[in-house]
């Protein structure tokens, strides 16, 4: 499961405050050292039990403007804090099965019911509110290929909340988890990571039935052009070719070799020269298109 902190003591901190000590610093949430700093700055600002309901207050009177602009997440999340230095931090809000919002948008809305682990590191601490519940498990990320329908050899830990002041690390490809909603409305803040390379790592939807992968729901502007492209030009298949030969990320490869199939008189033809990718990952997706 996540990794417990014990909130290190101290003051209550300012938002402002903390984001200029992190954005001074960097965040490695890699890094013991850079781990211990980012707790002590979240336990503070948890501490400060009037900073969230002014900023939304602020966002509010400003007609939400900023967090339109900035916010590339769902309406649970309020963004506080985005940094030129590749983190940001923000404040989630998690429905109880009882309010009004979650009958209108239903679990999916909040990932609630939906296995998953993250394709990066994230700190987190409970706000307000008894706190969201999770079934959690770990997996061996070294030990398997990411093939979908793959095994993960699941391990189950335990069930708990995110009660107020409780603190975890969230770690890449290690952590699973389902949640489910809280007992009454609550809110959590993060800090997470956000480098350059995290969307080109997978993410894994995961079978917990089965214990297997069962979606893996990333995928970059990049790929998505790349797709829609070969459709309106012959040009774009050149960079189609190029991406499903030499592309360094296989789901990239993998959405090249798609994208000229679905423009290819001879689709399985295209599949087929997929078959040879050194990514057991791209073999399997062809695969399994091959047998559509």
């Amino acid at each position: 499961m996540p990794r417990l902190i014990d909130p290190p003591a101290g003051p209550e901190l300012d938002l402002d405050e903390i984001a200029a000590r992190l954005d001074e610093s960097g965040v490695d949430l890699g890094d013991e050292a850079s781990v211990a700093r980012c707790a002590a700055l979240l336990a503070g600002l948890q501490r400060n039990r009037s900073f969230l309901a002014d900023r939304i207050i602020d966002a509010l009177k400003t007609s939400y403007a900023n967090q339109l602009a900035a916010n590339r997440y769902s309406a649970q999340v309020f963004l506080l804090h985005r940094s030129p230095r590749g983190h940001f931090l923000r404040a989630n809000l998690w429905p109880a099965a009882s309010d009004a919002v979650y009958a209108a948008s239903g679990p999916a809305a909040f990932a609630y019911g939906l296995p998953h682990d993250h394709n990066f590191h994230f700190l987190t601490t409970g706000y307000w509110g008894p706190g969201y519940v999770s079934d959690y498990y770990e997996y061996d990320a070294e030990a398997i290929d990411g093939r979908l329908d793959e095994p993960l050899n699941l391990r189950f830990v335990e069930r708990s909340n995110l009660a107020e002041g409780r603190m975890m690390l969230y770690r890449a490809h290690r952590d699973v988890h389902s949640q489910l909603p809280p007992e009454s409305l609550s809110v959590s803040l993060n800090i997470m990571d956000e480098g350059e390379h995290i969307p080109w790592r997978d993410q894994y939807i995961v079978d917990l039935e089965a214990g297997t992968i069962a979606r893996r729901p990333t995928l970059t502007p990049t790929e998505m052009l790349l797709r829609c492209a070969v459709h309106l030009t012959d040009n774009a298949k050149d960079i189609a070719e190029h991406f499903a030969r030499a592309h360094p990320v296989p789901r990239v490869r993998a959405n090249a070799i798609a994208a000229l199939a679905a423009v290819a008189d001879d689709r399985e033809a295209i599949l087929e020269c997929g078959l040879a990718d050194p990514d057991a990952r791209v073999r399997e997706d062809c695969v399994r298109w091959l047998t559509r």
